[in-house]
């Protein structure tokens, strides 16, 4: 099951029976958080309690060792349905490293290291390798797991790949990707009262964490705040609506944009432009938790075994990368965007070496990542570039920047 797609309706959570391990690992994380909100007073923003369940060290999510992606851990990621993805993804990269006469690739949060695997595998076939392949992710398991994946499939291409702490230094000129990174940054919950901002806060009632509510915990708040209640019009809002702010998103963006000298930023991921993210229709927000391929919105229980996501509003993307003198050099569903980069032509160079059974599980997997109700309109693309012509391939079927 992919991340877009939620059996929450169907019935309430099922969790399963969970080995002594597991209940005393997420005891333990739950124990830290409430140490912190003692210690706080008696509340913690919620975007506080998000840092801890995904990225407490050692106990969270994302720091403890558990299988996260694929059919033995939450969700799968597009990467992981078909090496289709990554091909498409590879000729976007092969497009601009021939352009700019070379460079190199970053990948920032490699999960798996699938995608990894087939950018280089196609980027060899198509004779246009970078000079390096940098991954970046904070998960010392996962970047182990990518390690022994990428020296079982690659052997050969090992001397290329590297593994970051933090993003390069200035001067980087190639590609940055990220799949499904901007989601899973911790985010604010904002109670979009026009006459009185607050914030959603966790505190401990003895027995499980709720829900309350407290002062803008960051000053930046109240200006973004007002900046999407004047955007969007202050008539779709009221003391109810709760949604997200995530100023790390921009933030970050902000960041590589300090390091990219020339090349392309290539961010994938499932969201809205922000005239279609804070509607009525989402006044509970849109944070999500994946749990055994299983997607509900109560992020307040299975600490540290649960992922926890909220959408992106690529408005605030595109706006964060002009501030910091990017381009924003196309935007487009994944649908359109991997039909643009040469999904078909993937497709028919794919079966003249395939099995019919390989044939029939790619159809399947183009229905995956194309089709509306699957993965094909949720997920969108963003580019953004510097010192790059413009005419980018994956937004040549559709660039619809006009929505942001």
């Amino acid at each position: 099951m992919n991340r877009n797609r939620s059996n929450s309706e169907a019935g309430q959570l099922r969790i399963g029976e969970l080995d002594e391990q597991t209940i005393t690992h997420s005891a333990q994380l739950a124990e830290l958080i409430i140490d912190e909100i003692k210690q706080q007073g008696d509340k913690i923003p919620f975007i506080r309690y998000m840092e801890l369940i995904l990225h407490a060290p050692g106990l969270g999510y994302y720091s403890a060792g558990a299988h996260k992606i694929g059919a033995a851990g939450d969700f799968i990621t597009a990467p992981e349905i078909s090496p289709l993805f990554s091909q498409c993804v590879a000729r976007q990269c092969q497009q601009v490293l021939h352009d700019i006469g070379g460079g190199d690739v970053l990948e920032v949060g490699a999960g798996s290291g699938a995608m990894a695997c087939e950018v280089l595998r196609e980027l060899e076939k198509l004779d246009c390798l970078p000079e390096h392949y940098f991954i970046l992710d904070l998960s010392a398991d996962l970047r182990e797991r990518q390690r022994v994946y990428l020296q079982q499939e690659l052997p050969h291409l090992m001397g290329r790949i590297a593994w970051l702490n933090a993003l390069p230094e200035t001067g980087f000129k190639g590609v940055v990707l990220a799949n499904e990174l901007l989601d899973a940054m911790p985010v604010h919950l904002v109670r979009f009262d026009p006459e009185n901002l607050t914030e959603r806060y966790v505190s401990w009632s003895g027995e499980r964490f709720s829900w309350c509510d407290g002062p803008l915990s960051e000053s930046r708040l109240s200006d973004v705040a007002a900046h999407i209640i004047e955007e969007c019009g202050a008539d779709e809002f009221d003391h109810e609506y709760v949604s997200e702010i995530n100023l790390a998103a921009a933030d970050w963006v902000r960041s590589v944009a300090a390091i990219l000298e020339q090349g392309l930023v290539l961010l994938i991921d499932y969201g809205f432009p922000r005239r279609e993210y804070y509607i009525p229709e989402r006044k509970e927000g849109t944070v999500m938790c994946h749990y055994r391929h299983q997607a509900h919105s109560d992020p307040l229980i299975l600490p540290g075994l649960q992922d926890v996501t909220a959408h992106v509003d690529f408005t605030a993307i595109a706006e964060s990368a002009a501030d910091a003198g990017m381009d924003v050099a196309g935007y487009a569903s994944q649908a359109h965007f991997l039909l643009g980069a040469g999904l078909m032509d993937v497709l028919a160079e794919n079966a003249e070496t395939s099995t019919h059974e390989q044939q029939v599980m790619q159809a399947q997997a183009v229905k995956t990542l194309t089709m509306p109700q699957e993965m094909g309109e949720l997920f969108k693309v963003i580019a953004l570039t510097k010192k790059m012509e413009p005419g980018l391939v994956g937004f040549s079927m559709l660039d619809a920047r006009g929505r942001l």
